[in-house]
């Protein structure tokens, strides 16, 4: 499998890196990207480097389009005349099908992704959709390239992207944001500063890695951590005086709402 990458951001290289961490040939891939620093950090790899199309690029069999969502159209553009009989996969957040089809001259073989930054350190998330167009193969293909930073998860419509951005893509920043708060709290108490950013990261950490690798249920591990009558539980009931659910809940939902208006937005020729 050879793979030309437009654009070679933050994303690309870590996909890069990635994959040619899991044996993958680095001569088999090429990257297309302008800016000269980013040319020079991803070229690190070993990977074929250039600042435009060319016939390396022109002979990849999977283009991942991994440019800034505004920059996507003329990249397509750049590859369009050569496009067919190739897979396409698009990291290109809140670019939707029809578009990226359109500025293809109606090239169907695509798949949308929607990684998260996590991605960078190898413990991403990515929601996936394909349409009827593209194959098991080609799936797999979708999969081997994003399943080399993380975990995938197939989606069964389009529109589910939405709030996949909204849950996943967008919610490292809730993670790093509840780990402020309690970083905060903990200093606020005099716990030095750096203790204090210590106890939060480390309590973030080990809570996912416990859910991660648990066959209870989240509910169940926080059901078994609140002790009747407990400080767990005196939080805990606050949290539900509070409605923080249903607050957290309408946060997502705007999340997802404004996710739905940027595709529009990005859509419009």
């Amino acid at each position: 499998m050879t793979i030309a990458f437009l654009g070679g951001g933050n994303m690309a290289n870590a996909l890069i890196g990635g994959l040619i961490g899991r044996g993958y040939d680095a001569r088999s891939i090429s990257v297309i990207e302008i800016s000269p620093v980013a040319r020079e950090r991803i070229a690190a790899h070993g990977v074929r480097v250039g600042t435009a199309p060319d016939a390396a690029n022109d002979k990849a069999e999977t283009i991942v389009l991994a440019v800034k969502p505004q920059d996507a159209r003329a990249a397509l553009a750049s590859v369009a005349g050569s496009v067919h009989g190739k897979l396409v996969i698009s990291i290109a957040a809140g670019l939707r099908l029809a578009a990226l089809s359109r500025w293809l001259g109606g090239h169907r073989r695509i798949v949308r992704c929607m990684p998260n930054t996590p991605a960078l350190v190898g413990a991403g998330i990515s929601g996936l959709f394909a349409p009827a167009e593209v194959t098991p193969q080609d799936r797999k293909t979708a999969e081997t390239i994003l399943g080399a930073v993380g975990e995938v998860v197939w989606l069964p419509d389009e529109a589910l992207i939405d709030p996949v951005t909204a849950v996943s893509a967008s919610g490292p920043a809730y993670v790093f944001w509840f780990i402020e708060q309690l970083a905060a709290y903990a200093e606020s108490t005099g716990i030095a500063r750096d203790d204090a950013l210590k106890l939060a990261k480390h309590c973030v950490l080990g809570s996912a890695k416990l859910a991660a690798q648990s066959a209870d249920s989240p509910a169940q591990l926080r059901k078994n951590v609140t002790s009747k009558g407990g400080t767990t539980e005196a939080a805990l009931n606050v949290f539900e005086r509070e409605q923080l659910a249903e607050r957290f809940a309408r946060a997502l939902a705007a999340a997802t709402r404004r996710g739905h208006e940027l595709g529009d937005e990005l859509a419009k020729d």
